[in-house]
């Protein structure tokens, strides 16, 4: 199994109603993407200042699979939408499991 978990910061800018049009726009790709066998993602649930806003977690059976998936026409458009103008912040790491 090869995850990927990629961390994001918020604009202080970034409205409630962006946030609900990434989130829109990350269900969609587990149907869009062949390659992702699983597929999380979510806000931090607020328990400590230092945390990150959101997260997303996918799961691929092996890093080409996470390559496709980075490279989609549907997971760039949703970066380029909706979580590029929003972030202030990315972190992203890869490893196998």
């Amino acid at each position: 199994m090869f995850r990927h978990v990629a961390l994001f910061r918020w604009k202080d800018a970034t409205t409630d109603e962006q946030r609900q049009q990434i989130s829109a726009g990350l269900a969609e790709l587990p149907s869009l993407i062949a390659e992702v066998r699983d597929y999380q993602f979510g806000p931090d649930a607020g328990l400590l200042e230092s945390s990150w806003d959101f997260a997303v977690v996918a799961e691929f059976d092996d890093a080409d699979g996470w390559r496709s998936y980075r490279e989609h026409p549907a997971h760039q458009r949703v970066v380029a939408e909706h979580i590029g103008p929003a972030a202030a912040e990315r972190a992203s790491v890869q490893f196998e499991s």
